[in-house]
C-alpha cells in the first residue's frame, strides 16, 4: 500500500455472473422464493475486497443492455451468450440495492459497456495520482494495467482473485499489458464471439508482436509474414483489424460521476438491516458490520453501575432495587431439557445493576433469589428465557413474571429477520455498542474489580442485562404501536412455557426398535446401489454428481435437465422428473437409493440423540418462520417422514415412558381452509364444513357441478390440491406440476373454482391489495408480516410477495390458534390434577402421554381445548388417537 488514494473499480455484471456460476442456485433463495446466489457471491466478495485493498474510493459499472457500438458494427458480437438464466433475473437490480445501502456510486451508460466505463474512470484516476484496482472477469481490462493500475482477476469463483500487475500479465501472456489487445485480436476471444486467425495460438501472436514491434506493423508488413500461419493471416486480416478496433476500451466517456465523487460515504444503517433481513443474510451482515467505517462504530456506551455481591447480600440487594422491573442476563448452558445457571447479571430501573455468582451464593442468598424468581409479580426481562428456565428448573428454581422477552419482542416487531442478536438489536434501536460501557459507580471498586480469568462473563453480562433493561423499553413502545402486546403477553409468553416444560419432559423411545430400523435401512441403500449397478452392468458412485451425469446424460442419453456450472443437475427434483417421463428403472433404483439414505440418516440422528433417561430432548425455537409456526431442532422432531409406509415405521419408535400407558395423538382437520372459510365468509366453503360430509368431496361436487356421490377419485384429488394451495399463494404453474396436467388445464380448474367460490377469490385479491397499501398481512390475532416487495418495481420479487401475502394469514392464523391450544391445554390438564402431559408439537398435531387411568379425561380435555381455541364460522374438527407408540396412535 502507499499514501495515494486507492480506488476500487469493480464490474458488476462480470462479477454477478461468476457468483451466480460459483455457488448453487438451489441453496440460495429467501423464504418468499427469490434466488440470492448471485447477490450473497457479488456482497461477499465486495466484503473481501474491501477489507484487502481498504479502498479510499469505491464504483461498480454495469452493461446497461447487450445492445451497445460494438453489436451495431459486428452484430455477432457476444452472439454465442446464452440467455440469462430465469433464476439470474432480478438479482443484477438486488445488487444495485445492496450498493445503495452502501452508499456505493454505481455507473453505467447506454450504447457501452462497463469495461468502458472502468476503462475512462481507472484512466481519469490514475492521471490524478490515484491508485486503482479492478475487479473484473473480462481478459480486455488486461490493457488497463500499469505500475498504478492492478487487475484482480477471478481464478475460481469469486473470492479467489489473481492480483494481475504488469509483470504478471507478461509472464501469463508473454506480452506487457499494453499489448494484450493486439495478441487477442489475433488469437481472437471466444467470450465475446470474436475469431481470430485460424492456426495463431498466443506463442505465436506474441513472437509475431515482439519481431514486429507491434500489431499496426504486422498489419502493414502482413505480406512478409512467412508459412501457413502467414497465409493464414493474410487471409483473415479484417477480421484482426476489426478485432482490434472492438477489443479497444474506451478511455474518454462523457460521465456524469467524477472520480472524487466515488468516495467511500458512512452506510445507510437502517437500510443494510432491513435489506439484508430481507434476503436472509445473516452471516453476511456480520461480516460487513465488522468493515464498517470508522463513523459506524460511533454508537453511544451503556451506562453500567454495580458488580458483584457479597456472599449474603443478594436479599437486601433485590429489596432495595429489584422490586420493579429489572433485567436478568443469565449465563450458564442449556439444550437437551436442561442445564445450568453460572451466574445472573440484573439490572434495575434504578440503574444499579449486580452480578450473582451461584457458586457463592449462601443459603440465604440462594432462597431469597429463588424467592425473587419465582414471584410473578417481580417484573422481570430476559432475552430468550426458555433456556434460562430450563436452567433454573434444573437448580429447583422457578422463573416466573417475565414481562418481556427481548428476544420474541424483536421477532414480532420484525419476523423476518433471521437472527436476534442482543448485540446486534442494541445497536439498531438504541445506537449504543454492546462492547462499551461508560462506568459510573460510585466506587471504582465495585464494577469490573474481576479476577481476569475467571470473571469476563460477568462483565458482559453486566453490560448485556443493561442492554435488555433498555431494549425492553423500546421494544414494548413498538408492540403497542404495531398492535401486538397482546400476542406476546398472551401467546408467546405463555406457549413458551410450555414448550420449556415439552423440552424437559422429552419423548420416550424404543431404542432397540431403532437400531432394527437402522439395520433394515441400512440394508436397503445397500439393495438399491446394487440393483442401479445391475441395471448398468458395472459400478458407479451414485453420491457423485459428475458421474452422474456421465451415466444419465452420456451413456443413457437421458433428456437434459437444467444446466448449472458443473453440468446438468441431478437434485431430487429433476431426477424425479426425469423418472416420471423415461421411467428408466436405473432412475428408480437411484431414487429409492437416497429415501434409503435419507431415512437412514434420519435414525442416525435420532439414535445419537438419546439422552441418558432413554429420552429425546429437542429444542423448539418460536422465532424462525416468519408465519409464527413453531420449528424444531435438535434434532427435528417435526421432519419425522410420514408420506410413506417406510417413513412412518420410524414413528413407531417413539414410545410411552416409564409410567405412562400410552401416547396420544390429536390434529387439526384441514385448518387452514376452516380459517379460509372464517375469514372470505364464503359460502360454499361454509356450507362444505358444516355439512359433515368429505369435505373435499364436497368442493369436487361444487366445482364440477356434479352430484356428491358421482365425484370420481380423479375429480377429488384436483379439488384437493387446490384447496391445500389456496393457503399458500399457489399458482396455475405449480397446480400444473402437482396434478401432471397442463398449465392451460390448471388455469381452467383454477377459473372453475373460484366461480364457484367467489368470495375466496374476492378474500385473496383483497388481502394483496390490503397488504400493498399498509406494507403488512395480519393473521386473526393481529401478527404482522412486513412485505415491501409489494411495490417492489421488480416483477419476480413482487409476485413472490404477492404469494407470501397470500400465504402469511392463513398459516400464521393456524400456528396461531394452535398456540392458544397448546396453552389452554396445558393449563387445563394442570388444574384437573392430571398426570399426562403434551410432548410434541408438529405444526398441526400434538402428542401426549397419557398417564394409568386417565385416557378418557385427557380425550375430553384436549377435545374441548383444541376445538375451543378460537371461535370461527367453521367448526374446528380434531381428530384423536390413542396407541402404543406414535404410530399406532395416528387417526
Amino acid at each position: 500500500m502507499t499514501d495515494a488514494p486507492r480506488l476500487l473499480l469493480i464490474d458488476g455484471h462480470s462479477v454477478a455472473y461468476r457468483a451466480f456460476y460459483a455457488l448453487p442456485v438451489e441453496n440460495f433463495a429467501t423464504s418468499t422464493g427469490q434466488h440470492t446466489n448471485a447477490v450473497f457471491g457479488f456482497t461477499s466478495m465486495l466484503i473481501n475486497v474491501l477489507r484487502d485493498e481498504r479502498p479510499t474510493h469505491l464504483a461498480v459499472a454495469f452493461d446497461v443492455a447487450r445492445q451497445s457500438f460494438r453489436t451495431e458494427e459486428y452484430p455477432e458480437y457476444k452472439g454465442t451468450r446464452a440467455k440469462s438464466p430465469e433464476e439470474f433475473t432480478g438479482q443484477v437490480t438486488l445488487i444495485k440495492e445492496v450498493l445503495d445501502a452502501l452508499n456505493v456510486a454505481h455507473l453505467e451508460l447506454p450504447g457501452y459497456e462497463a469495461d468502458d466505463i472502468i476503462a475512462t474512470m481507472s484512466t481519469r484516476a490514475e492521471a490524478e495520482g490515484f491508485d486503482v484496482s479492478i475487479v473484473t472477469g473480462d481478459r480486455d481490462a488486461m490493457q488497463l494495467v500499469t505500475d498504478h493500475v492492478t487487475v484482480l482477476y477471478p481464478r475460481k469463483g469469486v473470492s479467489d482473485l489473481a492480483r494481475m500487475t504488469p509483470s504478471t500479465v507478461e509472464e501469463k501472456y508473454l506480452v506487457p499489458p499494453a499489448r494484450y489487445p493486439e495478441l487477442a485480436a489475433l488469437v481472437g476471444e471466444t467470450s465475446d464471439n470474436l475469431p481470430g486467425v485460424p492456426g495463431v495460438g498466443p506463442k505465436t501472436a506474441a513472437k509475431w508482436l515482439t519481431a514486429y514491434d507491434g500489431l499496426d506493423n504486422i498489419v502493414a508488413r502482413a505480406e512478409q509474414i512467412p508459412g501457413k500461419a502467414g497465409a493464414s493471416l493474410r487471409e483473415h486480416l479484417g477480421d484482426v483489424v476489426r478485432n482490434r478496433r472492438l477489443n479497444a476500451l474506451v478511455r474518454d466517456l462523457q460521465l456524469d460521476t467524477t472520480v472524487a465523487a466515488t468516495e467511500r460515504h458512512d452506510w445507510d444503517r437502517a437500510r443494510v438491516h432491513e435489506l439484508f433481513d430481507a434476503l436472509e443474510f445473516r452471516v453476511l451482515r456480520e461480516r460487513l458490520l465488522e468493515l464498517a467505517p470508522a463513523e459506524e462504530t460511533q454508537a453511544e456506551a451503556f451506562e453500567v453501575r454495580g458488580g458483584p455481591l457479597a456472599p449474603g447480600a443478594v436479599g437486601a440487594w433485590l429489596e432495595a432495587h429489584a422490586s420493579g422491573p429489572t433485567a436478568a442476563e443469565f449465563v450458564g448452558h442449556w439444550g437437551s431439557g436442561t442445564g445450568d445457571v453460572i451466574g445472573i447479571a440484573l439490572a434495575a430501573g434504578d440503574g444499579e445493576g449486580a452480578w450473582l455468582d451461584t457458586a457463592a451464593l449462601t443459603p440465604a442468598d440462594d432462597a431469597a433469589l429463588a424467592s425473587w424468581l419465582a414471584d410473578p409479580a417481580r417484573t422481570k426481562y430476559v432475552h430468550g428465557a426458555k433456556g434460562p428456565m430450563l436452567a433454573c428448573w434444573a437448580r429447583g428454581w422457578e422463573l416466573r413474571g417475565v414481562a418481556v422477552d427481548t428476544l420474541l419482542a424483536a421477532y414480532l416487531v420484525r419476523p423476518d429477520q433471521r437472527a436476534y442478536d442482543l448485540a446486534d438489536l442494541s445497536l439498531r434501536l438504541l445506537n449504543r455498542d454492546l462492547s462499551l460501557a461508560a462506568d459510573t459507580t460510585q466506587d471504582p471498586q465495585a464494577a469490573f474489580d474481576f479476577d481476569e480469568d475467571s470473571d469476563r462473563d460477568a462483565e458482559a453480562a453486566l453490560l448485556r442485562s443493561r442492554a435488555v433493561f433498555d431494549l425492553a423499553g423500546a421494544l414494548e413502545a413498538q408492540l403497542e404501536e404495531q398492535g401486538a402486546a397482546s400476542l406476546m403477553t398472551q401467546v408467546e409468553l405463555p406457549v413458551q412455557v410450555s414448550l420449556a416444560r415439552m423440552e424437559r419432559a422429552g419423548v420416550a423411545v424404543d431404542r432397540d426398535r431403532l437400531e432394527a430400523l437402522r439395520g433394515e435401512f441400512d440394508a436397503n441403500v445397500s439393495a438399491a446401489q446394487q440393483a442401479a449397478w445391475d441395471v448398468l452392468g458395472h459400478e458407479v458412485n451414485l453420491g457423485s454428481p459428475k458421474q452422474l451425469q456421465g451415466v444419465l446424460f452420456d451413456e443413457l442419453d437421458m433428456p437434459k435437465t437444467r444446466r448449472t456450472k458443473s453440468g446438468y443437475t441431478t437434485d431430487a427434483e429433476a431426477l424425479e422428473g426425469l423418472f416420471a417421463k423415461t421411467a428408466h428403472p436405473f432412475l428408480g433404483h437411484l431414487l429409492a437409493h437416497r429415501d434409503a439414505i435419507r431415512l437412514r440418516q434420519t435414525v442416525d440422528g435420532l439414535l445419537a440423540a438419546v439422552a441418558d433417561d432413554g429420552r429425546i430432548h429437542t429444542t423448539y425455537v418460536q422465532t424462525i418462520a416468519a408465519t409464527g409456526r413453531l420449528s424444531s431442532t435438535d434434532p427435528n422432531l417435526q421432519n419425522i417422514p410420514i408420506r410413506t409406509a417406510v417413513g412412518r415405521r420410524i414413528r413407531s419408535a417413539f414410545v410411552p415412558g416409564e409410567g405412562f400407558e400410552s401416547l396420544m395423538s390429536a390434529d387439526y382437520s384441514q385448518i387452514e381452509m376452516r380459517i379460509m372459510a372464517h375469514a372470505s365468509g364464503d359460502a360454499g366453503l361454509i356450507d362444505a364444513f358444516t355439512s359433515g360430509r368429505d369435505f373435499h368431496g364436497e368442493m369436487a361436487s361444487l366445482v364440477f357441478g356434479v352430484e356428491p356421490g358421482d365425484v370420481t377419485g380423479e375429480m377429488r384429488a384436483r379439488i384437493k390440491a387446490m384447496n391445500y394451495g389456496l393457503a399458500y399463494g399457489l399458482s396455475a404453474f405449480g397446480l400444473s406440476n402437482q396434478l401432471k396436467i397442463s398449465v392451460g388445464e390448471a388455469k381452467a380448474l383454477m377459473e372453475d373454482y373460484f366461480a364457484r367460490v367467489g368470495g375466496v377469490h374476492a378474500y385473496l385479491a383483497g388481502i394483496v391489495d390490503e397488504a400493498r397499501r399498509t406494507g403488512y398481512t395480519e393473521t386473526m390475532l393481529g401478527r404482522r408480516r412486513y412485505l415491501p416487495d409489494l411495490t417492489s418495481s421488480n416483477r419476480q420479487r413482487r409476485e413472490m410477495a404477492e404469494r407470501a401475502a397470500l400465504n402469511s394469514p392463513i398459516q400464521g392464523s393456524a400456528a396461531d390458534v394452535i398456540k392458544v391450544a397448546m396453552i389452554n391445554l396445558d393449563r387445563a390438564i394442570s388444574e384437573a390434577g392430571l398426570a399426562s402431559r403434551v410432548l410434541l408439537q408438529v405444526h398441526d398435531e400434538l402428542v401426549l402421554e397419557v398417564a394409568r387411568g386417565e385416557r378418557e379425561a385427557v380425550a375430553d380435555i384436549v377435545r374441548r381445548e383444541m376445538t375451543g381455541a378460537f371461535d370461527l364460522l367453521v367448526p374446528l374438527d380434531v381428530s384423536v388417537g390413542v396407541g402404543q407408540d406414535w404410530e399406532s396412535a395416528a387417526h
